[in-house]
Formats: C-alpha cells, sequence, structure tokens
C-alpha cells in the first residue's frame, strides 16, 4: 500500500546549481548527493510510494561498488542491467561508474512473445555486450538465469547481491575519456549494436539541453520512460541527477495501463514540470480523456513548463488533439519542446528553445521522395515539424548523395559533430567506420535547415519505428524465417502509414503453399509472430515466390519492395483462394 506519510524530495535547496559540468559522471553523483534533492517512486496509480534521495542512492551505490570489486568486477568490465524503475537499479547503476565498469541497460521481459522470446532477446544482447555480470530483479530470475547460463557470465537479484559483504577497498580512477555506459537504444535482438557513451559526450549533452531548456530553479522532473532507452535514461535519469534536479517516476508498464496516472503525478507536482514523451504519449492520453468530461476538475496542467517531444516522427496532428483535450486543465501549447536526438549522440542533437512550442512547414510530397511533381495533378502537402536549434558546441550539416553540404530548405542526409558524439560501436569497428568519418556522425536521418532550425522528414535507415521503440526490420524478417518452410530472403519488413496516420510493421512474404486453409493457417502464424516481435498489430501480406525485389548484389531491397507494394505492382495472394 502507499505509505501516505512519506514527503517527496524538495524541489529547491541551497546548494549552488550546476549544470553538468563536472568531469566525471561520478562527481556529479557526488554533488548531487550534497542537496535534499531525489528521486520519488510512484504505484500504478500515481501515489507515492518511496522517496530515494541522492544521497541515499550515492550510498547505497557505494556499498554496491564494494561488493563488485570484491565479487571480482574490473574497470572496463561490462555490467548488464535489467532497466526496471526501481532504486536498486540506479543504484546498481552509480556502483558501475564508481569501479569504472560500464552499466548496459536491457529491457524487461514485454506482455508479448513471451518467456522464450525474451530468454532468446536477452541472450544475444548478453553475447554482444559480453558482460561480467547480469543484474536483475528478483521477479524474473528464471528467465534471467536462463539466459545467464547460455551466455555464460554470472548472475545475481539485486536483493541478494545487496546483502553480500562490502569490505572497503580502492576504486579506479575514472577520466573524462573513460567509457561510461553502453547504450543499446535499437531494440534490435538479432544484430544488436552497443554505442559506446564517455563521461565527457554525457556530461556535454547533459549540460547541453540543461542550457538550451533552462533547467533551474523551481524545476522539476516526472517520467514513464523505460531506462533502457536513451531518452528514459539520459533525459529523465542522468541528467536528473548531473543538473540536480528532483524527480518522479511511474513505470512504463503502469503507464501502458494507467496513462492518465502521469498526468496526475504532474497534477500533484508543486513545481514547473519538465516530462518528455513520444508522440503516442500524448496520442493515448489524448484519446483516454476523450470519453470523459469535467478534465479541469481532475489535472491542473498550468504548471507544466516543458512537455517534451522526441524519439519518433512528431505528429502536429497529435500534439494539437492533446491540446484540445487538456488546454481546460491549463496546459499551453507553447509548452511542447520538439527534439531531434540519437543514442550515437547520447541524446539531443537539437532542441527547441522552451516557449516555442510546434511549428510546422508545410513541404510538398514529392519534394520528400526526390521526385517530380505531376503538374497536371494537384499537389500534396505533408507537416514537417520544426525540431529546434543544435546544443551549444554541436554542429549540424545537411549533406547531399556526394557529401555536398545543401543550403537551407535543401533536403538531405543529417550529419551531426561535438562532443556528445559516441566513442564507437562496441567491438564493431566496421559499423562505426561506416557512420563516423572525421569526427562527423552520419545519423541515417533525412532532413533540412531553415534559419538555424533542423526539420526532419524521415529515415534513411531501414528502421522501423513503433510506439517510440526501433525495430530492425532484419530481425522481424528472421523472426519469421525460423518457421519451418522459409528460406532467407523469403521476407521483406517495412513500415506503412495506416489510415488514421499512425506507424505499422508491414511483411511481405514468398508463399509455396496453395491449400486455402493451410494458406490461411500460415498468414495467421506469421501475424501472431510478428505481433511478439514489435509487440503490435501488423500487416502481413503472402506473395508469389520470386516477388520480392533484389539489389544489384543480390540483396533484398526493402524500400523497392514496399514501393511496388504500395503502387500495386505486387499483388498479394488471396487467402480464399
Amino acid at each position: 500500500m502507499t505509505d501516505q506519510t512519506l514527503t517527496p524530495t524538495p524541489i529547491d535547496c541551497p546548494l549552488p546549481r550546476r549544470r553538468s559540468d563536472f568531469d566525471t559522471f561520478a562527481e556529479a553523483i557526488d554533488y548531487a548527493a550534497r542537496s535534499e534533492k531525489g528521486m520519488n517512486f510512484h504505484d500504478m496509480r500515481g501515489q507515492l510510494e518511496r522517496v530515494y534521495p541522492y544521497r541515499q542512492m550515492r550510498e547505497d551505490a557505494l556499498q554496491m561498488a564494494r561488493r563488485l570489486v570484491a565479487a571480482g568486477v574490473e574497470k572496463e568490465d561490462r555490467v548488464a542491467l535489467i532497466a526496471e524503475t526501481v532504486p536498486e537499479f540506479t543504484a546498481m547503476f552509480c556502483a558501475c561508474v564508481y569501479v569504472g565498469a560500464w552499466p548496459v541497460p536491457l529491457p524487461l521481459p514485454t506482455t508479448f512473445g513471451g518467456k522464450g522470446s525474451y530468454v532468446e532477446q536477452l541472450g544475444v544482447q548478453l553475447s554482444s555486450s559480453d558482460p561480467a555480470f547480469l543484474f536483475y530483479p528478483p521477479e524474473i530470475a528464471e528467465m534471467a538465469e536462463e539466459a545467464v547460463a547460455k551466455q555464460g557470465c554470472k548472475g545475481a537479484d539485486w536483493t541478494s547481491f545487496a546483502e553480500r559483504d562490502a569490505p572497503d577497498c580502492e576504486f579506479p580512477e575514472i577520466t573524462p575519456d573513460d567509457i561510461c555506459y553502453l547504450q543499446y537504444s535499437s531494440g534490435s535482438t538479432r544484430f544488436p549494436t552497443g554505442v559506446a557513451v564517455t563521461h565527457r559526450a554525457l556530461l556535454h549533452n547533459l549540460s547541453g539541453h540543461a542550457i538550451t531548456m533552462n533547467i533551474g530553479e523551481g524545476d522539476r522532473g516526472v517520467s514513464w520512460l523505460p531506462w533502457y532507452h536513451d531518452m528514459g535514461l539520459v533525459g529523465c535519469f542522468l541528467s536528473m541527477v548531473g543538473n540536480q534536479v528532483s524527480s518522479d517516476y511511474l513505470k512504463t508498464e503502469h503507464f501502458a495501463r494507467r496513462p492518465l496516472a502521469w498526468l496526475d503525478m504532474i497534477t500533484r507536482n508543486p513545481g514547473q514540470t519538465m516530462s518528455y514523451s513520444p508522440t503516442f504519449g500524448y496520442d493515448i492520453c489524448a484519446r483516454r480523456i476523450s470519453s470523459q468530461s469535467h478534465v479541469d476538475e481532475r489535472f491542473d496542467l498550468s504548471r507544466w513548463r516543458l512537455a517534451g517531444n522526441g524519439a519518433d516522427m512528431i505528429r502536429p496532428d497529435v500534439m494539437q488533439s492533446f491540446v484540445n483535450a487538456f488546454a481546460p486543465a491549463g496546459f499551453k501549447a507553447s509548452a511542447f519542446t520538439p527534439s531531434y536526438g540519437l543514442a550515437e549522440a547520447t541524446l539531443a542533437v537539437t532542441v527547441m528553445p522552451p516557449g516555442e512550442g510546434i511549428r510546422v512547414e508545410l513541404v510538398e510530397e514529392e519534394r520528400l521522395s526526390g521526385q517530380h511533381r505531376d503538374l497536371s495533378k494537384p499537389a500534396r502537402y505533408r507537416a514537417i515539424v520544426n525540431c529546434g536549434k543544435p546544443l551549444p558546441d554541436m554542429d549540424v550539416e545537411i549533406r547531399g548523395p556526394g557529401d555536398e553540404v545543401k543550403g537551407d530548405h535543401q533536403i538531405g542526409k543529417v550529419w551531426c559533430r561535438g562532443p556528445s558524439v559516441m566513442h564507437s560501436y562496441f567491438r564493431d569497428p566496421e559499423a562505426t567506420d561506416d557512420c563516423l568519418v572525421d569526427g562527423w556522425l552520419d545519423t541515417g536521418d533525412m532532413g533540412y535547415m531553415a534559419d538555424g532550425y533542423l526539420f526532419i522528414v524521415g529515415r534513411a535507415k531501414d528502421m522501423i519505428i513503433i510506439n517510440g521503440k526501433n525495430h530492425w526490420p532484419q530481425d522481424i524478417e528472421w523472426a519469421v524465417e525460423q518457421l519451418p518452410g522459409f528460406n532467407h530472403g523469403d521476407i521483406a519488413a517495412f513500415s506503412l502509414e495506416t489510415e488514421n496516420g499512425e506507424e505499422a510493421p508491414a511483411v511481405l512474404v514468398h508463399c509455396r503453399v496453395s491449400d486455402p486453409q493451410e494458406r490461411a493457417k500460415l498468414h495467421s502464424v506469421i501475424k501472431e509472430k510478428v505481433q511478439a516481435v514489435t509487440g503490435t498489430s501488423c500487416v502481413v501480406e503472402l506473395v508469389p515466390p520470386r516477388t520480392l525485389p533484389r539489389t544489384s548484389s543480390g540483396k533484398l531491397s526493402r524500400a523497392k519492395a514496399k514501393k511496388l507494394y504500395l503502387s500495386g505492382e505486387i499483388q498479394p495472394l488471396d487467402l480464399a483462394a
């Protein structure tokens, strides 16, 4: 039950604020612990159930750090952590920082896919990061231990590990150019790539967005975002520590069940709120409240100063629906703070200056696709959202196919350079060299600049993003290939825009089955498999063998497959035939 006697950590205190101007994140932890501020964890209804001051987090982290050293963990070892939104995760993350090990946040099981799918995903990510330990909540001990046994690393739930002796010891020296953590943000299960982020890169990014968004006195964070994702980890946990901000947390699975609990927490927040979400979070709340009345009686969103938008394509229609739904509760459209970033740049690349809200430009669809418009037909436009200005010391360029730098309103590939850019992909020099050139990061995204602001128009990569989570098409294709009767290259996965404007995964599958009942059964099995991987409903089309297009080098061409499907040149098989 919720303890009604708890007092949340304060918003302000006498300790002078420092905007992440530290040499290492360990110094940031030490400084935050000198204040009375900290973290506040809430139950499913948004009621406060545990108060965790930064001082206590530091004490627990130092104890855990001594236990790690006693267990044989050394500097530069990886330590995998299941990223549950609980104090134990934060203490263990900080413990790794103190001993110079690299924490590797990994996701919790979802309601989709079941035990086998999660153990497989966890095992592959453990294989990629090669950790000395996996720490996990006791509730998932069976699945975690199964993954640990396959990988060969050590494993322990953090509750039992906390009961071990913590003998005094010396911690290694940490420098700004040491790796601070590894980030697996792609959601990839077969081809995971760990982004190695240094202390210098992390603190530069934390300082940059704190300065840009003018984080200061009276501010307080509220979040439901998962800590294995860069926006949740960096923007809603590490930033709160580095910039000495008290924060309130709701578990991601609790938000999924009761999304309006997020807004209840903001309502009860006495400070100027900072809270971030992908587009779908605002969409869920607007839809959920549409059937209810008396919004102004339940919610008070008038103090919500920074309503961050990021992690997926920002849809202005959804933002307007949220404004329409919650303006009676005091929400201001100017609070919206669009941004653009990626784990390879630690988090933020550009951020909209506070108070400017959602600003869009209408761009002809033909310009976005690089095609010439048919002048005999009326022009079609898409609203492109302004994602703000680069962080301090962050350079952004738009480049064409020959790496020429393009001018304002010219669409090309987005490149960025600055102290926040990642060190490398962990143990993957080929992938690192593919995207890091002379200090510049090829983001893989398409956009244009205008008067110093960045506009993102789409993704050059094949990434499929559903509800803010990234999915590699290779993973979806690989999952279907595991079913009997399929070969490599029989499946093409990509995203489609549905009738309501949302993205959904689509899969085209070579089908060699002629019996109508067996064909319908196969369609159902594939649909269930893709839903297990992506956690959402999907479009599955069975197509004749040898239908899917290939490049000149023999590789599957997803972009061409999508184009042929949308144009009707690829005709799906009739399930009733």
